[in-house]
């Protein structure tokens, strides 16, 4: 009888270990499922990167005009005669205004303060004139250039003394019509 429960005890344990080994096999331990892989991007058409800005002003604008010619030039007292250091820029806005013949300007002729109304009215004109006279000279057609003067009514130059008076006695090139 000791043999029969010792059989009994080794057949129960080879019956225990058989029926471990097929329970792991009938059930095999769940692996992970692969991380999802990350869909690859569209194929997008090549554009390429935007030109760069220009910096400064738009050619043919206002703003080119006044940086790349200058719109005011100088006269010397009870004088209407163009100075060698305006010369250089009304030279730089006619070659500007050919550059740009649909563009128009207006000449306006401004004095200081000292003389009557009347006489600076007549000094101003006579100041635009010479402006838009220098400018025909140079190529810009006369039909393009209107003037005016303001005598003393629009000084740039609220101050007193020589510096100011100075600073009143311009002719401005305004641009009227054309300009970006």
């Amino acid at each position: 009888m000791l043999i029969t429960i010792q059989r009994a005890a080794r057949l129960a344990l080879i019956a225990g270990v058989t029926l471990s080994i097929a329970a792991c096999a009938s059930h095999p331990k769940p692996t992970p499922a692969p991380a999802p892989q990350p869909e690859p991007p569209a194929a997008q058409p090549y554009t390429p990167p935007p030109a760069p800005q220009p910096t400064g002003p738009v050619p043919g604008s206002v703003q080119d005009f006044v940086v790349s010619a200058g719109d005011r030039v100088f006269f010397d007292f009870d004088a209407y005669g163009i100075r060698p250091d305006a010369a250089q820029s009304l030279a730089q806005q006619a070659e500007w205004l050919k550059r740009y013949p649909g563009v128009r300007v207006r000449v306006e002729g401004n004095c200081d303060e000292r003389g009557t109304v009347e006489y600076n009215f007549a000094l101003g004109a006579r100041r635009a004139n010479s402006v838009k006279e220098f400018l025909v000279a140079h190529g810009v057609s006369a039909a393009r250039i209107e003037t005016v003067s303001y005598g003393k009514a629009r000084p740039i130059d609220g101050g007193e003394g020589e510096d100011a008076w100075a600073h009143n006695r311009n002719g401005h090139t305004t641009l009227t019509d054309g300009a970006k």
